[in-house]
């Protein structure tokens, strides 16, 4: 069995930049087992899977390397790149069946928007564990599906230091932890950590953005923002809550194409 696979840099427009994610194109679904030994074998934050239903409707799944996710942005650009640039797609909208439900997506002047979710989180206490595991305590703690810590300036996410043993052991089911503030650039900045995951310090997580637009709505009284993701790597985000949905807009480069055979 041979399928095509492409490696994308989501949430940039440098090569090298961005969030990699694996995009592998299927007829069918693969066992499960097989789904997750690719994206080990991948060994990136995400892979992709994705299969075409009928006309401009997919169906869309994403793994990591250790379990089955229920939402991914970079991935999601990532795949919705592949589908406008490389398979002769001649409609502008996409419309992708997952975990998460429809999702919506269309490419905007150059950009790739997204229809997510909008996921406001909730005042929180922080799990000492977590705390521990911090060099600087958070001024504001809230949950959704993740940790959300609000900080003071974007200097305290720049220096924020992170101890990934000390997180080791805490179930993955819990969520991640996402460490905000307010930007110097930027309406808002943010880094995304994943306790136990093969990719501990995440580079662009676009689902994390379906909780903090909500809550920079609530702060910053506005609801459009740029955002960008300070890792290494660097991401750059266009967000806008309406309603109960948060629209992700980025951009995305292709590293590679080619074929697994298994």
């Amino acid at each position: 069995m041979i399928f095509e696979i492409f490696q994308i840099d989501a949430f940039t427009n440098t090569l090298f930049g961005g969030n990699p994610a694996a995009v592998c194109l299927l007829k069918e679904w693969l066992p499960d087992t097989t789904l997750l030994h690719i994206a080990q074998e991948n060994n990136l934050a995400e892979t992709a899977y994705v299969v075409h239903e009928k006309n401009n409707t997919f169906k869309l799944r994403w793994f990591t390397p250790e379990i089955e996710i229920d939402l991914c942005g970079h991935a999601t650009l990532a795949t919705a790149f592949v589908i406008f640039n490389f398979l002769n797609f001649d409609n502008d909208v996409i419309f992708f069946k997952t975990m998460s439900g429809d999702l919506e997506v269309k490419v905007d002047h150059g950009f790739i928007e997204m229809r997510f979710p909008s996921r406001p989180p909730e005042k929180a206490a922080l799990p000492q564990t977590i705390a521990n595991a911090l060099s600087k305590q958070p001024k504001e703690v809230y949950k959704a599906r993740d940790y959300i810590l609000m900080y003071p300036c974007e200097e305290d996410i720049q220096q924020l230091k992170v101890d990934a043993s000390i997180l080791a052991n805490i179930d993955l089911n819990l969520g991640g932890i996402c460490v905000t503030a307010k930007g110097n650039t930027t309406d808002f900045v943010s880094r995304f950590f994943t306790p136990g995951a093969a990719i501990f310090e995440d580079p662009v997580t676009g689902s994390a953005h379906c909780s903090l637009v909500p809550l920079w709505t609530k702060y910053l009284k506005k609801d459009i923002f740029h955002a960008r993701q300070i890792s290494k790597r660097q991401g750059e985000l266009f967000c806008q809550l309406i309603n109960d949905i948060v629209l992700i807009k980025g951009q995305a480069v292709k590293y590679s194409q080619g074929f697994i055979e298994i």
